[in-house]
């Protein structure tokens, strides 16, 4: 096999084809995805650097956002550059140990996403029903460990998907018809038994995806009830609006996510090749280039920040005015 060491049937390389069945409008493919990601990149920064630097945003809220937009920049930059390169310069080779790597960060990245948004949701609980303790609960330590807590989790569970993988034989080729390096679509290129990999990652989903769906689900539970229990109408819409742009955050995150892993595992005949490719990539690329416009229309303090950047301080003192 070409690439691939003879004795161990381990591959130097990988071949990602990119979307099979339409290699011919690749370049095309790649103008929408080129744009998504630029957003993504400067919109994400510009959070940080915005965060970092005004201090009206030095607030548990915005230290969690942050946090969602390092993770946000740094998921996109694992999988565009390398699909840029397919698109535009058919550069398709891919070292085996880089693709590991790649997988690696990939669905750690993915999996701290989801551990940031449920985080994101505890902080708005918090915030609706104990606002006079927020500050004393939520303080910066324990916003750090709860950032930290997320990233190891995400480590320990996702290390074992390069075992995992590097220990399969490859002997049917080392071509992925992918644009990235996803576990099981590596898996399924090798021909030996990867009934293993396909009930781990699935342990892995439940474990990461529906334990954070169900602290955000009873996050929002807790939430509802306490805004419903206000007597004052502009005191629940308050309440909400700030529950905003999280809730978009939620559902651009989980709707492609879940289309992704379950069709992946069960309508993968079903559904043609190249529109679960599409969607998977649309998976990591969407919400990085979605969540920092929806919170820079949904959050004022963001928009004044913004605008304060932009046009300097005379601008707000002229709207206060």
């Amino acid at each position: 096999m070409s690439g691939a060491n003879s004795s161990s049937l381990t591959p130097g390389f990988f071949i990602l084809s990119g979307v099979p069945g339409l290699e011919a409008a690749h370049v095309w493919l790649s103008l929408p995805f080129c744009f998504m990601y630029i957003v993504a990149v400067v919109g994400n920064c510009g959070l940080l650097y915005l965060i970092g630097h005004e201090e009206a945003l030095h607030r548990p809220m915005y230290y969690f956002l942050a946090l969602l937009s390092f993770t946000d920049a740094t998921l996109c930059t694992t999988t565009v550059p390398n699909m840029l390169c397919i698109f535009w310069f058919n550069l398709k080779e891919i070292d085996f140990n880089a693709c590991l790597a790649q997988m690696f960060f990939v669905h750690m990245l993915t999996g701290m996403e989801s551990g940031v948004l449920m985080l994101m949701a505890l902080d708005r609980y918090v915030a609706i029903c104990y606002p006079l303790r927020y500050a004393t609960i939520l303080t910066s330590p324990v916003i750090a460990k709860a950032g930290l807590a997320t990233f190891l989790r995400g480590v320990m569970l996702i290390v074992p998907f390069t075992f995992l993988t590097k220990r399969l034989p490859y002997c049917r080729g080392n071509s992925i018809p992918h644009t990235y390096c996803d576990h099981m679509s590596v898996a399924k290129v090798s021909c030996g038994n990867v009934k293993v990999n396909a009930v781990y990652g699935l342990m892995v989903a439940l474990l990461i995806g529906v334990f954070d769906m169900c602290c955000i689900s009873g996050s929002y539970t807790m939430i509802l009830r306490a805004v419903v229990s206000l007597s004052s109408a502009d005191a629940r819409h308050k309440a909400f609006s700030t529950c905003t742009s999280h809730i978009c955050a939620i559902v651009i995150t989980y709707v492609p996510a879940f289309f992704t892993f379950f069709t992946h595992r069960f309508g993968e005949h079903s559904i043609p090749h190249h529109i679960h490719i599409i969607v998977a990539n649309l998976y990591l690329l969407l919400p990085p280039t979605m969540n920092p416009i929806v919170y820079g229309v949904k959050t004022k303090q963001i928009r004044e920040g913004v605008i304060k950047f932009l046009l300097g301080d005379k601008v707000l003192f002229t709207q206060d005015k």
